[in-house]
């Protein structure tokens, strides 16, 4: 894999997807259709997967694509694959809170080594470059040239004083449980995976999730983690997520930097 053309072809494809996704965002109404599942889908989060999809596979015809919004990559099977969620969050778009996300990843061995993380309504990416450290880019997001990067790297987390972040949409008394055996000097919350990328920045120091999330969910933002310096590991017994499991459903996880000092369950 050639990661400086992956690098650059993600972040494109993030962008000309977020375009889209706000294109309609601004417009006075949209449909909201309901999935198999019971979760809700809109044209912006198709309109997206087409543009993420059709250029990865030009791009990559020979790497395995598994997206959201294409149940028939999800019998794929492997362990090396570009994973996409063309729009993470889509309740937050739907109510318009703002805080969802472009996802694009690549998985290797089972390990999201490359992701980009794009919040087109937050202005904010995160990426990893092509030596796998991660990124936040600033400015104006032209799609053909990268802008200003600054490098982002982990907290040291003081375990006497917390920062946790959970997520808007889907915190539950099981989460607040598991929160309560730390020393939590604060709390933040956000959507989507916008949630691994505050780890990443230092902006916070633990993110538990007690609860369903597919692998398009997670990957992007655990690759652009893992270049910060930070990890993601199972709930139940603090190993390594891996990826490429069955049906790409994921066990309850812990994002976190490495200083913090990790509960059992």
């Amino acid at each position: 894999m050639d990661y400086e053309q992956l690098v650059t072809v993600m972040r494109r494809l993030s962008i000309e997807a977020g375009d889209k996704i706000m294109e309609i965002y601004g417009s006075d109404d949209f449909e909201v259709k309901t999935k198999s599942d019971e979760s809700p889908v809109t044209i912006a989060d198709e309109a997206a997967d087409q543009i993420i999809s059709d250029g990865l596979r030009a791009a990559f015809p020979d790497v395995m694509l598994v997206t959201e919004e294409q149940s028939a990559t999800h019998s794929a099977s492997g362990d090396t694959f570009l994973i996409v969620d063309p729009l993470d969050g889509t309740k937050e778009f739907i109510n318009r809170r703002g805080d969802f996300t472009v996802n694009i990843a690549l998985v290797e061995g089972g390990v999201p080594t490359r992701g980009v993380v794009y919040a087109p309504a937050r202005s904010r990416m995160f990426f990893t470059l092509a030596d796998g450290s991660s990124v936040e880019e600033t400015g104006d997001f032209p799609k053909d040239s990268r802008g200003p990067v600054q490098p982002i790297t982990v907290s040291k987390p003081d375990n006497a004083a917390l920062m946790v972040v959970a997520s808007k949409s889907h915190r539950d008394e099981a989460t607040d449980d598991y929160i309560a055996k730390y020393n939590v000097r604060d709390m933040k919350s956000a959507g989507s995976s916008l949630k691994f990328c505050l780890i990443a920045t230092g902006e916070a120091d633990l993110y538990p999730r007690v609860g369903r999330t597919m692998e398009w969910d997670t990957a992007a933002g655990h690759a652009v983690l893992t270049g910060a310096g930070g990890a993601v590991v199972r709930f139940d017994d603090l190993t390594p997520l891996t990826y490429g499991k069955a049906d790409f459903a994921n066990p309850f996880f812990i994002a976190h930097a490495p200083g913090v000092d990790l509960k059992a369950s």
